[in-house]
């Protein structure tokens, strides 16, 4: 079982007052306890600061993904992505299934990638974008061509970018998207002899800084 460990913060020396008249005795054990505090607070600093310094660090960040495909019934019609998979939750959680949801105000990062894949003999549009409290971000819209079917082999192509967002504590994100055709679908494939599956939407959401 792991050790969870963490910083020891030194309490502030009780100096008192000094004698009205000098006394050896007092200058070397008010000498003696600042040197001890400065020599722990030295050595949380240097464990805060140092190469590994992060371990101690605790930011809210999640990962998810969906194994599902997702499809557009209609062309031209707006859908939520969806996500059925929790990779790693801290104060970032996926609620009502398509809700990337945090419990802490601040700026985050969020990066998506999707899997899109498309029947159709010739190139059809993927427009995605933002919602934040179930409201469009104004400028957050990607455009993008799906290539068309090849032979026997549908197009395919991978498609991801990702935001900076000024959330309040219990705001939620969503990744929205439509198509002009039907036969674009968020896909899912399964694994290989070679190779893995391969995730039909992967998104992650990482906190980055507070607010000022």
């Amino acid at each position: 079982m792991a050790i969870q460990q963490k910083l020891e913060i030194p309490t502030p020396p009780n100096l008192g007052y000094a004698p009205e008249d000098y006394e050896r005795r007092n200058f070397n054990e008010s000498n003696g306890s600042l040197n001890s505090y400065f020599k722990k607070l030295t050595a949380v600093l240097g464990s805060l600061l140092g190469p590994k310094g992060s371990r101690y660090i605790n930011a809210p960040y999640g990962a998810f993904q969906s194994t599902a495909d997702q499809t557009a019934a209609a062309a031209n019609t707006a859908y939520a992505m969806t996500f059925n998979t929790t990779d790693y939750s801290n104060g970032v959680s996926v609620v009502s299934n398509s809700r990337i949801t945090v419990t802490d105000s601040g700026i985050y990062n969020l990066q998506w990638s999707g899997q899109f894949d498309n029947s159709n003999s010739q190139d059809d549009d993927v427009r995605v974008w933002i919602k934040i409290n179930g409201t469009n971000l104004t400028g957050s819209t990607g455009y993008v061509s799906i290539p068309s079917k090849h032979g026997a082999f549908n197009g395919h192509i991978i498609v991801g970018w990702n935001y900076f967002l000024s959330l309040t504590a219990n705001d939620y994100v969503e990744l929205w998207w439509e198509t002009d055709s039907t036969t674009v679908t968020i896909q899912s494939y399964a694994a290989g002899t070679n190779y893995p599956s391969t995730a039909s939407l992967i998104a992650t959401m990482q906190f980055v800084s507070n607010t000022l």
